[in-house]
């Protein structure tokens, strides 16, 4: 497995790959030729970014057995997803804010993303894993009170589509089977959140195939793959919130009401 991440050191952004405590810095592109540079940095000496810079964030809906069994819908015949802006990309360690102009409740989603590494149109489930770079951990964030406001219209772009409202990092992680990895969001010290990735409806690979058949996917574009049970409201005024995913690592983030 190789770790890679974004970071910002005196003024000045790279990117490299974790060794222990150190990133080892790359020159040349994340998703392209790269080189080790021989620098070698310290990760307590540098703030870390989001690991890529996504075009689009596609984010699924429904994509669990067991969230399906618990809200008594029906498991989709295809994968239902809808956009998020890229502002709403923040690093990890941000803090994230209410925004002043919405006063309902706001959740906490945490999931697993896909990280697309080379440009991918309609290609097959068994091409698939040749266009994922890796992937990370991430905190679809939700302003839950927005979303059926207006009964005509499910808001689901605009409640999800709020400044810093998708975190993830802290690295991309490559090599690793999705379908082995455990979800676990731990909101102010208690676990809210352990579910499985092999419960997924659709896999990684068969996402990554489907959406491709729709739009274009770009190197550093991600894919959240939807959550599971254990979703809640971040209640407290200052509200710290990890996403834990063993063999990929920890984002942490704080939020604010």
């Amino acid at each position: 497995m190789t770790h890679w991440v974004r970071f910002r050191h005196q003024d000045q952004t790279g990117f490299g790959t974790l060794s222990g405590s150190d990133i080892d810095v790359r020159a040349g592109e994340m998703f392209g030729v790269s080189n080790a540079s021989g620098q070698r940095l310290a990760l307590k000496d540098v703030e870390l970014l989001a690991p890529c810079v996504p075009s689009k964030i596609i984010a699924l809906w429904n994509n669990f057995h067991a969230l399906a069994a618990k809200l008594n819908v029906a498991e989709p015949a295809e994968p239902l997803y809808l956009l998020k802006a890229p502002t709403t990309v923040t690093a990890p360690n941000a803090v994230v804010r209410k925004p002043p102009c919405y006063d309902g409740k706001v959740v906490y989603e945490g999931e697993l993303a896909i990280v697309i590494g080379k440009r991918c149109s309609r290609v097959s489930v068994e091409q698939a894993d040749g266009f994922i770079h890796g992937y990370t951990c991430v905190n679809d964030i939700t302003a839950s009170d927005v979303l059926n406001r207006d009964p005509t219209f499910p808001q689901w772009a605009r409640a999800k589509g709020f400044d810093d409202f998708c975190p993830f990092g802290p690295a991309i992680v490559t090599d690793i089977d999705p379908a082995k990895l455990t979800v676990r969001t731990i909101l102010n010290g208690a676990e809210r959140q352990h579910y499985n990735i092999s419960d997924m409806i659709f896999s990684a690979q068969e996402l990554v195939s489907r959406i491709s058949q729709e739009m274009t996917l770009l190197p550093g574009d991600i894919i959240a793959c939807g959550t599971s049970l254990g979703v809640g409201v971040m209640k407290e005024p200052v509200n710290t919130v990890t996403i834990a995913i063993d063999g990929i690592g920890e984002l942490t983030n704080e939020f604010r009401n």
